[in-house]
């Protein structure tokens, strides 16, 4: 049992300082005033012990809405008073430490009869995974008013933070513009080089005379051109590499945190496009699979199977992972491969790897930087320590250069971005990959 006295009793305890002050000379008001501090104290914790929250006061935590990297998220600890009596409670919530606490989680409420309150706050998580709400601390007013005592209710709740939708969808509208389905509310589509045949039109110049539709334009008499719209229906599919190089952290996160971010961008614009697209995550073996769809319900799937992923401190296995989906994915494919290259031993398993997947997919292999390793070795160095730094940085770029080169002479596509720069730059190469019909 804990409590703690109130105000009123400290009051009635001053009042026994009284006859104390009167006793010299009178040894008998001594023991007035000791027999009722003693006994002001044996109330005070016979009320304590007797004075039981009541069942009928109802306390219940409730969330916002689902949690999301960066993204505060309001916390509702809602009580009821069901008695025909008021009530006074101090209400502290146990949230977990790792989340940021944007206002008060604790509240002093006067409830009325019949009436309820709520204490409101919130929180911000600063990362993807499964934090634990503890219990809700209670101190309560006893029956006599002489004590606050103090209870723990409700249960341990664990909640699962997501990757950040938000983001996805501000990265996706970075890179895409007045393209991204989200920028007009009609329906639209994306016209391109793709193959699918759309409708016929004049010539104008510019045109591909590829395009011109002799048999049209002998019917008309002037020049007709075939207009086509990219394709729907294609197929995307997403490798996330959660091996060491991926624990690598840029400001407050890792690599696999924008690659994630990243991923669902993609995800996103492809279901938008009409695109099916598909999730994998892999380090030394496949960790997570999600077949290629779209949808809602598909997204949400893809945010469940990525909230609580977390790199591994081992090198990541190529040839398992692209083994899994030679053998899962027989529809031609665009594999996009998110990884991160800086030593010779992982690039020659990468491209070793690659021709599991050709010639029926299409591999798109996207390395990850820490940061823009070409204006390092622009600066001038002003001493050892930056020459050196800018020695190890030419060979860092020599290394991936020579990587990808060859990753495009297996007839993949690549791309070297920073992390700052990876959503918008992949999104680009895959508008540009439907609008030139390679799948």
């Amino acid at each position: 049992m804990r409590f703690v006295f109130t105000k009123l009793f400290y009051a009635l305890l001053a009042v026994g300082f009284v006859p104390l002050s009167l006793s010299w000379g009178r040894p008998i008001l001594r023991w007035v005033a000791l027999t009722y501090d003693l006994a002001l104290i044996a109330f005070a914790i016979f009320d304590a012990a007797n004075s039981k929250l009541p069942v009928r006061v109802r306390i219940d935590r409730h969330f916002g809405g689902r949690f999301a990297v960066g993204a505060e998220t309001e916390v509702r600890v809602e009580i009821a008073n069901h008695l025909p009596r008021d009530i006074s409670l101090i209400i502290k919530d146990e949230y977990p430490p790792q989340m940021k606490l944007s206002s008060v989680r604790e509240a002093r409420l006067d409830i009325d009869a019949q009436t309820s309150a709520a204490l409101v706050y919130s929180l911000t998580p600063p990362k993807r995974g499964r934090f634990e709400f503890g219990l809700v601390a209670v101190r309560y007013l006893s029956r006599w008013r002489l004590v606050w005592t103090q209870t723990r209710v409700g249960t341990p709740v664990t909640v699962k933070v997501y990757p950040n939708m938000r983001r996805a969808h501000e990265a996706e509208l970075r890179a895409l513009g007045a393209r991204s389905f989200v920028a007009a509310r009609r329906k639209s589509q994306w016209r391109g080089e793709g193959r699918d045949f759309e409708s016929m039109r004049d010539y104008v110049r510019g045109d591909e005379m590829r395009h011109i539709s002799w048999t049209a334009t002998a019917r008309r008499g002037k020049l007709v051109t075939r207009q086509y719209q990219m394709e729907r229906d294609q197929t995307i599919l997403i490798a996330l590499d959660a091996g060491r190089l991926m624990t690598a952290r840029i400001e407050n996160e890792t690599k696999l945190d924008s690659a994630v971010h990243a991923a669902l961008a993609l995800m996103s614009a492809a279901a938008r496009a009409g695109d099916n697209a598909g999730l994998l995550v892999f380090g030394r073996r496949v960790q997570a699979y999600l077949p290629p769809k779209r949808g809602a319900e598909h997204l949400d799937a893809a945010l469940e199977a990525l909230h609580a992923v977390e790199p591994e401190m081992i090198e990541p296995s190529y040839s398992r992972a692209f083994e899994f989906i030679a053998a899962n994915s027989r529809r031609r494919s665009l594999v996009v491969v998110l990884t991160d290259l800086v030593d010779e031993e992982g690039s020659r398993e990468l491209l070793t790897s690659l021709k599991l997947l050709r010639p029926r997919h299409l591999p798109l292999v996207v390395t990850i930087a820490d940061r823009d390793l070409k204006a390092v070795v622009r600066e001038t160095p002003q001493d050892e320590r930056e020459l050196f730094k800018q020695s190890v940085a030419e060979e860092i770029i020599h290394l991936r250069e020579r990587a990808l080169r060859l990753v495009e002479a297996q007839g993949g596509l690549a791309l070297d971005v920073t992390a700052a720069a990876l959503a918008p730059k992949l999104l680009e190469t895959y508008l540009r990959v439907k609008e030139r019909g390679l799948l």
